[in-house]
């Protein structure tokens, strides 16, 4: 069952499901984006022991001035000027000291986002809705127009609704909800007309329009338009959804709404934008409107996450290489070409430019701290000066300490993903893996087995001081002895291929779903036939499937590639047969 995942946005309550997504290297073993709430002014009222507990944040209301927070123990505080009963603490007070919602804790949030009024609408792990706050247009979607003043339970058939269907309530004056009217709306409705029967992926929502993303990359717009913010090419309103004709040639992953304007990023990592411009925030140059999706951050380099929200009129994005830049309404100056800034996070600028400073998302926090293993053995990596071993392979030296290689680590299983059966594999004599994913738990769990195999007194190789390497290039094998000092990998899309086959040749599962990542970050239509063959002959279902997708949403351009009049005849007839069970030769 797919967890409901909310999106924000003026009077409005929309729900969609969470939508499938590629994931960051930390997000592999825990979902969450690392962030200091510290950032955030109305996060100075707090004390350092309070800091050090938040797990999870968001930070809401017209001037920023109301927060809520996860600890690590789960327990849920509020805290701010509570306007139209926001901080849900079944009173009207503002308060400078954080309140404990007990209705919430221990309930395992997973996501959270809030409208104008401001109210909020919340979801658990278990598929739970909430809402409270401000209800004067039914935007609870619990039928009246009541203050809501603590946590409700919105309507329970939502609960079990896959990434299929939208729903939404509320305020409905310029046909934001979707309904073919504009009367407001007391209770979830289902949104049908375009979207009846096709799969919705992901959501959006600006002060007064709504925005969806389908599974094939399709975008449909409802709601008001008179900045052009539906990029219909016109700046009319649509009481029901209208697919965005303009983008039929891409296939867009994300969405994002600010206050009156879209940007849209497709699966090639390129950033389309339109409607209200008065701020820049559409980093076109200048301050003019546009009524369809132009494409923006031309000569920047491929772009992989976008921002935007509901209350401002700004606009962020993070490149491949980890650039972040932002424009818009940037603490009051107009920036209308996209700045280069020295964040590491889309967070960080909403935190410190947005007006009001707000969270486009809801927080997840690790501490100083908390030291990976990645943290405290980085700096050793390739140090000459406290290696006892070194690695040769095309001639230059990697140098290591065995003691890492082979390093006992209880408590987690950074080898395996746990649970699966793990066949031996002999690699040049030493066993990769244990035949049984929980024999390896249930006594010593290691950084990597391979390593802990070889340095065995009774291998040669134990008894060496320089080991060389002919099965794998310098730049994997170097990329892979980095990945165990650190937890991550800098390689290009080209380069990851031969570490996914290392990957699988050392039974390194956790590795092997990195690989998977990076290949999906740096997908193009002239390398997807040769990354859907590599997974095909890796055995990675998962980036198998992406890549077909891929590969059909780009059809003609890739049928037309080197790679794939290249590739074996085999693989070729089965992409073709499973190509036309999708329907992609249809006319």
């Amino acid at each position: 069952r797919k967890r409901p995942r909310f999106e924000g946005g003026g009077r409005t309550g929309h729900i969609a499901g969470e939508r499938e997504r590629p994931i960051s290297p930390k997000e592999l073993l825990e979902a969450r984006v690392m962030v200091d709430v510290g950032k955030w002014p109305i996060f100075t009222l707090l004390s350092p022991q309070e800091i050090a507990s938040i797990r999870k944040a968001c930070v809401f209301g017209t001037s920023a001035n109301e927060a809520l927070y996860v600890t690590d123990n789960d327990e849920v505080f509020v805290f701010g000027l509570n306007y139209s009963n926001c901080l849900g603490t079944g009173d009207n007070q503002s308060t400078l000291v954080p309140k404990k919602l007990e209705a919430l804790c221990g309930k395992k949030i997973k996501s959270l986002s809030y409208g104008s009024g401001p109210h909020v609408l919340l979801s658990t792990e278990d598929g739970v809705v909430y809402a409270w706050g401000h209800n004067g247009y039914s935007q609870l979607g619990n039928g009246t127009t009541n203050q809501g003043i603590a946590p409700i339970q919105v309507c329970t058939n939502l609960l079990i609704k896959q990434v299929v269907e939208v729903f939404a309530w509320g305020y409905n004056n310029c046909g934001q909800v979707g309904s073919g009217s504009t009367a407001n709306q007391p209770t979830p409705r289902k949104v049908t007309n375009c979207l009846h029967i096709k799969r919705v992926v992901g959501i959006a929502c600006g002060q007064t329009s709504s925005m969806a993303v389908l599974d094939n990359g399709e975008v449909y717009g409802w709601g008001y338009n008179g900045n052009g913010q539906l990029g219909l090419g016109n700046n009319g309103n649509q009481l029901t959804p209208v697919r965005v004709a303009a983008l039929h040639s891409v296939c867009v992953n994300q969405i994002v709404c600010g206050y009156a304007h879209t940007l849209a990023l497709t699966d090639e990592g390129l950033l389309y934008a339109w409607g209200a411009n008065t701020y820049g925030q559409l980093g076109t140059g200048n301050k003019n409107n546009l009524l369809s999706p132009a494409h923006i951050m031309v000569e920047k380099e491929r772009v992989v996450e976008i921002a935007a929200c509901h209350s401002a009129h700004m606009s962020a994005a993070k490149t491949q290489g980890g650039h972040v830049y932002m424009w818009g309404q940037c603490r009051g100056q107009s920036v209308t070409l996209p700045h280069l800034t020295h964040f590491s996070c889309t967070d960080d600028v909403f935190a410190c430019f947005a007006t009001p400073a707000v969270t486009w998302r809801l927080l997840s926090v690790e501490h100083e701290d908390f030291l990976t293993v990645a943290e405290s053995l980085k700096k050793e990596f390739d140090s000459p000066e406290t290696a006892d071993l070194k690695f040769r392979i095309d001639g230059k030296y990697i140098h290591v300490h065995k003691a890492v290689l082979k390093i006992s680590k209880l408590g987690t299983g950074l080898g395996g993903d746990g649970g699966e059966q793990v066949k031996v594999k002999e690699q040049n004599g030493v066993g990769g893996c244990f035949e049984d994913e929980s024999e390896r738990r249930g006594n010593c769990l290691v950084r990597c087995e391979h390593f802990r195999s070889m340095f065995q007194s009774y291998w040669n190789e134990d008894m060496k001081e320089v080991i060389e390497i002919d099965q794998f290039s310098y730049p994997v094998y170097r990329a892979f002895l980095q990945y165990l000092y650190t937890d991550t990998v800098d390689l290009p899309p080209e380069d990851a291929i031969g570490l996914l086959d290392l990957a699988t040749s050392y039974c390194e599962n956790r590795l092997k779903k990195l690989c998977q990542h990076i290949i999906k970050r740096g997908i193009t239509v002239e390398n997807a036939f040769s990354l859907f063959s590599a997974a095909v002959r890796y055995d990675a279902e998962d980036l198998e499937e992406f890549c077909f997708k891929f590969c059909v949403n780009h059809l003609t351009e890739v049928t037309q590639t080197a790679a794939f009049w290249q590739m074996d005849g085999p693989l070729l007839k089965e992409f073709i047969a499973k190509a036309s069970k999708c329907g992609a030769f249809k006319n």
